[in-house]
């Protein structure tokens, strides 16, 4: 067995050579000044060879301009093919591009704006197949009354995860630090449904959580049984007595009253 060689053909002179028309094409593309110093050519085929030039933009740091050149068969005159800015290494390139149903985060939905949902979402199945205790919703369905689809299997266990995970569930330093759970909270009203037993949304109009789905062991410092903590005493006020008067024995003084002395004046 013999290996086949590619025969590599040597680049155009006359292309290797056409840097000045190169540099002259770079320069009518960009800014003044902006097409650097040539980085070197590379063979692209028979008579065509690319010249690359540094791009002094600041703001294309790691790119280079390239301009092709080529030579028709058996012509002297160079011409100019293409000339276009290409990333080198080291350059900074936007991310990949995502679709928008990839890009788009919870919150990112606001008033007048539509989510339409794919026709083959894993999240939702069909409304007649839900197992719901209700006799009546599938006659209701069944009259056109119903809804089209519902949660699936895939669709709640993904919101009980998101749910359980989040602000909500029990791995917070307001549920570590609460004095019960949330199942065992007054004011804790179970979702229906496979979700009853491990969620619930919190009446608590005084809880950070109220109106929203919280976790059966999730709780805050609002919990119903919360121990009422004893007001503290109050010290009485002083009584000061200004009405009244204490007698007061006399202290023998400096000067004995039997004593006469001359005090100068009468």
């Amino acid at each position: 067995m013999t290996r086949t060689r590619t025969r590599v053909a040597a680049p155009d002179q006359a292309c290797v050579a056409a840097v000045d028309l190169a540099r002259e094409t770079a320069r009518e593309l960009a800014k003044p000044g902006e097409p650097g110093e040539h980085l070197g050519f590379e063979g692209q085929g028979d008579r065509i060879v690319t010249h690359y030039f540094a791009c002094l933009d600041r703001a294309y740091r790691g790119w280079r301009w390239a301009v092709t050149v080529t030579r028709a068969s058996r012509a002297k005159n160079v011409t100019v093919s293409e000339a276009v800015l290409l990333p080198g290494a080291g350059a900074l390139l936007a991310p990949e591009w995502l679709p928008w149903s990839e890009r788009l985060l919870p919150g990112d939905l606001g008033v007048g704006d539509l989510l339409p949902t794919a026709e083959d979402d894993d999240r939702l199945v069909p409304g007649f197949t839900s197992a719901d205790d209700e006799i009546d919703h599938q006659m209701i369905f069944e009259y056109g009354l119903g809804r089209a689809r519902v949660l699936s299997a895939i669709g709640r266990d993904r919101a009980a995860k998101r749910w359980h995970s989040g602000t909500s569930g029990p791995h917070t330093p307001i549920a570590h630090a609460a004095p019960a759970q949330c199942s065992t909270c007054g004011f804790f009203w179970p979702l229906a449904g496979g979700l009853r037993g491990e969620f619930g949304v919190c009446a608590n109009e005084y809880a950070p959580d109220d109106g929203k789905v919280v976790a059966a062991d999730h709780g805050c410092g609002a919990h119903s049984e919360a121990a009422v903590m004893p007001p503290p005493v109050e010290q009485a006020t002083p009584i000061l007595d200004d009405l009244g008067y204490d007698l007061m024995e006399d202290e023998a003084g400096s000067v004995e009253e039997s004593a006469s002395e001359e005090l100068g004046h009468s």
